[in-house]
C-alpha cells in the first residue's frame, strides 16, 4: 500500500483492485482470513487449460476427427503454457503480483478464445479488459483483437469508400468488443488522476523505497534497461555447485528457452495467424525490456507470463496435425525442469532470496 496525504492507495491498476473485490468481499464476511493465492492460483491454472483446450481446431492443425494423436497433441499444447513453462512456478508462489500476471494470461487466453473459436465480440471485449485491467501494457494489443474480428468489404482496392463500408460493417462489432474497455480505460484515468493527480501515474512509482532502487535511475522505463532484460530473458543461464542435482537456477532470472525448451519450436515455418503471434511477441517483449527491473524474485522470466497466449497460438498453427517424437519429447523435458523448479523453489530451501 502506498501512504499519499493521510490514505492509503494499492499500488496496482484499477482493474486489478476489482478483480480482487470478491476476495474482499470474502474477508469482511469472515469467510476467509488470509489471501487465497494457492486457490485462485489453481483457478487460474485450471481455466488457462480449458481456454487453451479449445482453440486448436481454429489455431492451425484439423483437430476435426476423432483421431486419438490428434487429440493427444491437443491436450500436450493445452497443458504445455501452464506446466511446461515458469508460469507453474511463477503462479505457484500465489502472491499478489503474480496473481495479476496470472489474470493477464487468462484474460488473453479466454480473449482470444472468443475471438477465433466461437466469436463473441462482448465476452471477447469483457476477458480483454481482465487482461489489460491486471497488466496494463497488453492494451497495445487492443488492434490486433480488432484485426481478427474484422470483416473486410467484398472490394481488394483499399480506397476510403472501401474503409468506411469496413467500418460501417464492422460497427456492431466495434461497440460491443470496445464497450468494457472503453469504460475501464475512462475509469482508470479517473482512479490514476484521484490518487495522484495524473492519469498515466499508475502508483507504482510511490511504493516505499521504489525510487531509490539503482534500476530504476532511469525511471521506471528505459532504454537503459533493455540490455538487462535481453540479458535474463534470453541468455541468463543456471548456477552450479558440488553436489546432486549440480545445477539449479537462480533465483532471479534465467533464459525463457532453458526453461522451457519447448519454446525452440516456435521458430518453424507456417501457421495461420503467424503475423498477428510475432507482431504481439515483439511488441509486449520490447515494453517489457523497457522496465527497470526485470523480474526480482522469480524462476526464469516470469513477465513473459503474458507473452505465452501468442506463442501458443504460433504453436498450434505450425506444427503437424498428430504429435510428433520432437514435440513430445521437448514437451516432457519442459514439464520436469518446471516441476523441480517448482520443488525447488516452493517447496524445499535449496534456493532463497
Amino acid at each position: 500500500m502506498i501512504l499519499q496525504g493521510e490514505r492509503y492507495y494499492s499500488a496496482f491498476p484499477l482493474g486489478a483492485v476489482i478483480s480482487m473485490l470478491p476476495v474482499a468481499l470474502l474477508r469482511n464476511a469472515d469467510l476467509i482470513h488470509d489471501f487465497p493465492g494457492d486457490i485462485l492460483a489453481s483457478l487460474i491454472a485450471g481455466l488457462c487449460v480449458y481456454f487453451f483446450f479449445q482453440p486448436a481446431k481454429a489455431f492451425g492443425a484439423d483437430y476435426s476427427s476423432p483421431n486419438s494423436k490428434s487429440l493427444s497433441r491437443r491436450i500436450m499444447l493445452a497443458l504445455f503454457p501452464i506446466f511446461g513453462t515458469w508460469t507453474w512456478c511463477n503462479l505457484g508462489f500465489g502472491g499478489a503480483w503474480q496473481i495479476a500476471l496470472g489474470l493477464g494470461l487468462l484474460g488473453q487466453a479466454a480473449a482470444l478464445y472468443f475471438t477465433l473459436v466461437r466469436p463473441l465480440p462482448f465476452v471477447a471485449g469483457a476477458f480483454f479488459t481482465l487482461a489489460f485491467g491486471n497488466r496494463t501494457e497488453l492494451l497495445i494489443t487492443l488492434p490486433l483483437y480488432l484485426y481478427l474480428f474484422w470483416r473486410q468489404p467484398n472490394e481488394r482496392v483499399c480506397t476510403w469508400k472501401n474503409l468506411e463500408h469496413g467500418v460501417r460493417k464492422n460497427s456492431r462489432m466495434l461497440i460491443r468488443f470496445l464497450s468494457l474497455p472503453a469504460i475501464l480505460a475512462l475509469a482508470t484515468a479517473a482512479f490514476n488522476f484521484a490518487r495522484f493527480h495524473s492519469i498515466f501515474d499508475f502508483g507504482y512509482i510511490h511504493i516505499p523505497e521504489v525510487a531509490q532502487e539503482p534500476w530504476y535511475q532511469h525511471g521506471l522505463f528505459s532504454i537503459h534497461a533493455i540490455p538487462w532484460n535481453i540479458y535474463t530473458m534470453l541468455f541468463q543461464g543456471y548456477e552450479s555447485f558440488r553436489h546432486f542435482p549440480y545445477i539449479r537456477p537462480d533465483g532471479f532470472g534465467c533464459s525463457i528457452f532453458l526453461a522451457s525448451p519447448f519454446l525452440c519450436l516456435l521458430f518453424r515455418q507456417g501457421g495461420r495467424y503467424k503475423m498477428v503471434a510475432w507482431v504481439a511477441i515483439s511488441i509486449l517483449t520490447l515494453v517489457l525490456w523497457l522496465h527497470g527491473n526485470p523480474g526480482s524474485w522469480q524462476f526464469s522470466y516470469r513477465y513473459a507470463m503474458i507473452l505465452l497466449p501468442w506463442m501458443f497460438l504460433l504453436l498450434t498453427g505450425n506444427g503437424p496435425t498428430t504429435i510428433s517424437v520432437p514435440e513430445i519429447s521437448l514437451f516432457v523435458v519442459s514439464v520436469a525442469i518446471n516441476a523441480i523448479a517448482t520443488w525447488q523453489f516452493l517447496w524445499t530451501d535449496q534456493i532463497q532470496p
